[in-house]
């Protein structure tokens, strides 16, 4: 981490007090900056026309959603895991410094070969070339307005890595607020968020801050990371809006490693000597400009231009064997997206309303990889040998169409067809020699969508659709030599029949059974170089999920997925067949429940837990089941006063053990392949202190 960061920073951890100090200071900073920007503002609220946009709700059926009073108190020591709380989605959890950890859900699995979710941070696409969900660390938990988890293939609006639904993240916009949050906990964790809005009859401000340490649940488990935002918006009249946001993060963090089963049972919170140099350094930024224009009550449309960059400098160590390089590797990925996304919607009249879009994206990326030779710990001063030096580009032109249309009272019918087309060209700079993408042509991606509303309290539906999956990273598979007169690319296909209804005021319940076949999936690890032919995959489930408000202090909720994901023909790296084994990593459930008492004046109660089951780490599932497990987390906030509250957070509250688990084939010899774990952490205690101006 550079100098002026450490420099500025790091009073702010120094102690409780300290802590607090440099808390007010920073919202005071913030609170004079936000003043001083807006002293020709006011609180009156801009009223603008009904929107004609179509929010996800009312087009898709497998949509939930949280708000911000879920997310109140919490603390989450990375931004990903407030998907914990979510139906239906599973947590792969690395806990390996910068490298945490990832959702998935439908039967994808956070392993990195195949990314089946989309991520999209205020409408702004926003993974990285792999597919992996990097830059949801960009976003500060205090900001959150709400996060909505999109399932199912029926979603024409995205295309890359939209395999088995998306991910949205909306932060604050507009309102006028000035809010502060600290916290300390268990191995030395400190964190300021501070959040900032102001709002008046033409323009809106929105600043964000968030600084967090921690001394990890492990040893060498180190992290230091900086988040900031600011949105600015400007309405001239009532159908002009012009934004724009901008966002930075940066991370230094320790990697404590994986451990053997060996070294597991002997001290689950070591790191072994091996990685004591093992670290990331990961630094991210963000700029999109937005315009909106409603002409008329009827018409709307929308432009937003973005780019996304990330840095990622790692440096690891899988194994201390010693009879080769490549388990001690140093990766780093520079990757720089730019895009375009416009978006028209028209009412027609009552019955019918379209909405058409189209995206431009290109991707300027870069990815070294080197192999070090043996040392304990890893000397990362010179490599022994370059495994990956390459600039590649990866360019996308999408378009969609899509209709709701209401052809009789209680029906809606959703007609959709998205179509997707991608360039690009890899150097590989040790060589000089270049090639091309597979050439994929137009990706037809058809949907449709159909609710039937029963009556007021329940609905059902059923809708199908089509999704893909291309082959991403620098390497011959994605940009063979000689490439193929033709590719096809992977074909997903879902169907979905499922129910929604309301027994009481502000209860809801959903029950789904869903299906995904793909055609010629590939489990495709762009940070390895390795591309396995799965061929044809079914995934396949029910997903049952509850909430209710009883007697106006209880808050329930509580949802079962029961999921499975097969190979239907394919083969394994050494030609094996895996027709019929289990997609690995893929738990057969996933569930979480949760209740929330505000009966006593002033104080709230809660515990939510999550589970998910045990899961095969090998492609022949040969290797038996790990990585399952049950826990739980409580909760108390207090309101000292209507400005001030005091959170204390019990996570793990069993004491569970638990880890992460996946089957190394790639740096033990032959013969001696084995499982590597990384624990997750014990029960912890944070106590947190909120203020609101």
């Amino acid at each position: 981490m550079n100098q002026n960061f450490q420099t500025i920073h790091r009073p702010c951890l120094r102690g409780g007090i300290r802590l607090n100090v440099c808390a007010a200071a920073c919202l005071a900073a913030l609170n004079a900056l936000g003043t001083a920007q807006a002293q020709a503002l006011d609180d009156v609220t801009v009223v603008a026309p009904r929107t004609v946009s179509l929010p996800s709700r009312q087009i898709l059926t497998s949509v939930d959603a949280i708000g911000a009073e879920r997310l109140a108190g919490q603390h989450f020591a990375q931004s990903w895991e407030v998907l914990g709380l979510m139906p239906g989605v599973q947590l792969t959890e690395f806990r390996l410094g910068a490298e945490s950890g990832k959702p998935s859900f439908r039967a994808f699995n956070g392993e990195g070969y195949i990314n089946g979710v989309k991520l999209l941070i205020d409408g702004v696409p926003s993974n990285v070339n792999s597919g992996n969900l990097r830059h949801f660390d960009m976003v500060v938990p205090l900001d959150l307005e709400s996060v909505e988890v999109i399932k199912g293939t029926n979603d024409p609006r995205y295309g890359l890595h939209n395999i088995g639904g998306n991910v949205q993240l909306f932060t604050r916009q507009g309102g006028r607020y000035s809010e502060g949050r600290v916290t300390v906990g268990s191995w030395g964790a400190r964190e300021v968020q501070l959040a900032l809005g102001r709002e008046g009859p033409r323009w809106s401000q929105n600043y964000a801050l968030q600084h967090q340490y921690t001394e990890g649940h492990r040893d060498h488990g180190r992290s230091e990371k900086l988040a900031a935002s600011g949105k600015w918006t400007f309405r001239p009249n009532s159908a002009w809006t012009l934004g724009v946001t901008a966002r930075l993060s940066q991370q230094d963090a320790q990697e404590a490693g994986y451990l053997t089963a060996a070294e597991l049972a002997a001290d689950r919170f070591q790191s072994a000597a091996r990685n004591a140099n093992d670290h990331d350094d990961r630094a991210m930024q963000h700029l999109s400009v937005r315009v909106g224009h409603q002409p008329t009550d009827d018409l709307q449309w929308s432009s937003l231009l973005y780019v996304n960059s990330i840095d990622d400098d790692r440096f690891v160590t899988y194994t201390g064997y010693s009879g080769s390089n490549a388990p001690r590797q140093r990766r780093h990925w520079v990757e720089d997206q730019s895009g375009w996304i416009g978006q028209l919607t028209w009412r027609l009249n009552e019955r019918l309303t379209l909405e058409a879009g189209a995206n431009l994206e290109q991707q300027a990326n870069r990815y070294q990889r080197y192999f070090y030779a043996f040392a304990v710990p890893t000397d990362f001063s010179t490599p022994a040998t370059t495994s990956n030096d390459a600039n590649y580009s990866l360019d996308n032109v999408g378009a969609y169409m899509q209709g709701v249309w209401k052809p009789l009272p209680g029906w809606k019918v959703v007609p959709a067809l998205r179509m997707d087309q991608f360039t690009g060209h890899v150097r590989y700079n040790a060589t000089g020699k270049a090639a091309s993408l597979k050439d994929y042509g137009w990706i037809p991606q058809p949907k449709l969508s159909v609710v039937h509303a029963l009556n007021a309290q329940a609905n059902v539906y059923a809708n199908w659709g089509k999704t893909f999956q291309i082959l991403t990273g620098s390497g011959s598979n994605a940009y063979p030599s000689t490439p193929p007169a033709s590719t096809e690319p992977s074909i997903n296909t879902g169907y979905e029949l499922g129910s929604r209804w309301q027994w009481a005021p502000q209860s809801e319940a959903r029950l789904a059974w869903w299906r995904q076949d793909a055609t010629d999936e590939v489990a495709n690890l762009p940070s390895a170089g390795v591309a396995q032919q799965l061929g044809a995959t079914r995934r396949e489930g029910v997903d049952l999920s509850a909430s209710a408000t009883v007697a106006d202090h209880w808050k329930l909720w509580a949802s079962q997925s029961w999921q499975q994901a097969k190979v239907r023909g394919g083969y394994a790296l050494a030609s094996t067949s895996v027709a019929g084994k289990e997609v690995f990593s893929t738990p057969r459930y996933v569930a979480n429940v949760g209740m929330a008492y505000s009966g006593l004046p002033g104080w709230v109660l809660g515990v939510q837990g999550r589970a998910q089951g045990s899961y095969f780490i090998d492609d022949l599932n040969a290797q038996g089941k790990h990585g399952g497990h049950v826990l739980f987390d409580a909760s108390v906030r207090h309101a000292l006063s209507p400005t001030v509250s005091v959170d204390l957070q019990v996570k793990n509250l069993l004491n569970r053990r638990h880890e992460y688990v996946w089957w190394d084939n790639f740096f033990w010899p032959s013969g001696a392949y084995q499982p590597m774990f990384s624990p997750g952490a014990p029960r912890a205690v944070y106590l947190s202190v909120q203020v609101s101006l």
